[in-house]
């Protein structure tokens, strides 16, 4: 999709040729223009039609003075992003039917960068489909959108950010809606050497005779069981000087899960296309910084594969090995993600990175604590959390921190290894936090359960992109605090296998 940002007041607004004209209205705006908008605004609060709840419209076809086809006029209350956010959502459905190719989205009045942040955001949340494996596809009518205010030129480094963020949100969606045939492993690693295009970034993508060099004892254990072989995939975008110590994201890759051996349910199963959710928000971010282009080292690591279930498949009771050494008695082999993770953790160590930020698809206990609306965080570092929590406020990609006291560890103790993969289902999110954070004591390093929060089931089932909005913030804002007060680091490794 074309997005534009461009200088517009309400009688510039409407005389932009489109097939749709949404004007967003602030509660306290008074409309004292001769234009269209301004009359039919005027009469529309005068009617106390524009009170209310964000996302309440009017709509008018055919409108005096106005060269839309189709005007909808939008309460959008306090401008704030969440405010935005459902009106813009709200104005799109609203027009959906009628296919628009072309959209102007005005402001009333000025606004600030969250807000046309949100108002970007929401407009290809709300328009996006998926198509990829539809013999008939209906695609995305919406082709060009325009976003006015009556100030734009301030807005101007916002917007590419919104925008960017855009492409990354819709890149993760296209890998987690996938259905697991269509994103195996080996796709996945396709998927990240097309981003290699991309300015500043590489990409290295190992398979399993790499992997069994490394020492990946508990990576190669999970991927046993399936034909598709696994991959671990290396990704580095170079923004800033090689002195500057990277920041490393880690996402979790099972591109299908049966559980293994501890089987799952047979309903419902189909979802466990997204068990990658974590794997596609890393590809999201890079996608991105592509686009963006901030002044910041950022390193992603993905280790990829199917959990299935034949004859040579781990089996409940077998004690792995990690890269570091730990031996792990698998009590559970549906508890797969941080078997996976663990040994990318490890691998995470060689970059000598600034902090280490894992993203996983991880427990439905996480699910039960915080639902759909906020992913669970976990952090060993405190200015991390607070900086993760941050973000997530700013982009409305919601995170809640959840504790790591060390008495949840004592579920996870083992007669027969260092450590079992699970520790029963009581503060399951936290004894998996607890597992993970095992691998992580030479780096600062925070873990987002995104299990709740990377898809939606029923009738809008699909992925949601999620937290590539809450990554990016985080990036952009350390990118923003310059190269000088970034920790220095040795040069690393030149090749991700060595």
């Amino acid at each position: 999709m074309d997005f534009q940002l461009k200088t517009l007041g309400l009688a510039q607004a409407a005389a932009e040729k489109a097939d749709v004209l949404v004007v967003l209205l602030h509660d306290d705006f008074k409309p004292a223009g001769n234009d269209g908008v301004s009359g039919l605004l005027a009469q529309a609060r005068k009617a106390g039609d524009l009170k209310g709840k964000p996302g309440k419209l009017v709509a008018a076809y055919a409108a005096a003075g106005v060269s839309a086809a189709r005007l909808v006029l939008c309460c959008a209350g306090d401008l704030s992003p969440a405010a935005v956010r459902s009106a813009v959502g709200a104005a799109v459905q609203a027009v959906k039917s009628s296919a628009p190719k072309k959209m102007v989205i005005a402001f009333a009045g000025d606004v600030g960068e969250q807000a046309l942040y949100a108002a970007v955001l929401a407009v290809a949340d709300a328009s996006y489909v998926y198509t990829t494996t539809l013999s008939k596809p209906e695609p995305r009518s919406l082709r060009q959108v325009v976003i006015g205010t009556p100030a734009a030129a301030g807005l101007q480094a916002a917007f590419d950010v919104a925008r960017g963020t855009v492409r990354g949100i819709e890149f993760a969606k296209e890998w987690a809606n996938r259905p697991g045939n269509h994103s195996t492993p080996t796709m996945l690693g396709e998927a990240a050497q097309s981003l290699a295009r991309g300015p500043k970034l590489k990409v290295e993508v190992l398979g399993p005779r790499e992997v069994a060099k490394l020492g990946m004892g508990a990576f190669m254990a999970v991927s046993q069981g399936s034909e598709q072989p696994l991959r671990f995939i290396v990704l580095r975008y170079q923004g800033a000087g090689k002195d500057v110590a990277p920041q490393v994201l880690v996402g979790k890759g099972i591109t299908f899960d049966t559980g293994g051996v501890s089987l799952k349910p047979a309903a419902d199963m189909d979802e466990m296309k997204f068990d990658m959710g974590g794997a596609a928000s890393v590809l999201g971010v890079f996608r991105a910084l592509g686009e963006i282009q901030p002044a910041i080292n950022v390193v992603g690591l993905i280790p990829s594969c199917e959990n299935m279930n034949d004859g040579r498949a781990v089996k409940p009771g077998d004690v792995v090995t990690s890269m570091d050494g730990q031996t792990i008695e698998i009590l559970n082999t549906d508890a797969e993600g941080r078997l996976i993770l663990c040994d990318a953790l490890c691998y995470a160590k060689r970059f000598e990175p600034a902090a280490v930020i894992d993203i996983a698809t991880l427990t439905g206990a996480c699910v039960v604590a915080l639902g759909g609306v906020r992913s669970g965080l976990f952090a060993t570092d405190e200015a991390l959390a607070q900086a993760l929590q941050a973000a997530g406020d700013a982009s409305q990609d919601l995170c809640w921190r959840l504790p790591l006291d060390d008495d949840y560890a004592d579920g996870l103790k083992s007669r027969f290894a260092d450590v079992a993969n699970v520790g029963g289902r009581a503060g399951g999110a936290i004894t998996a936090a607890k597992f993970l954070q095992r691998f992580t004591s030479a780096y600062p390093w925070a873990h987002l359960d995104i299990a709740g929060t990377a898809w939606k089931s029923g009738g809008a089932k699909g992925a949601t992109g999620r937290p590539v909005g809450l990554l990016l913030s985080y990036l952009l804002a350390q990118a923003g605090q310059g190269a000088a007060t970034a920790a220095p680091r040795k040069r690393a490794r030149k090749t991700a296998a060595a």
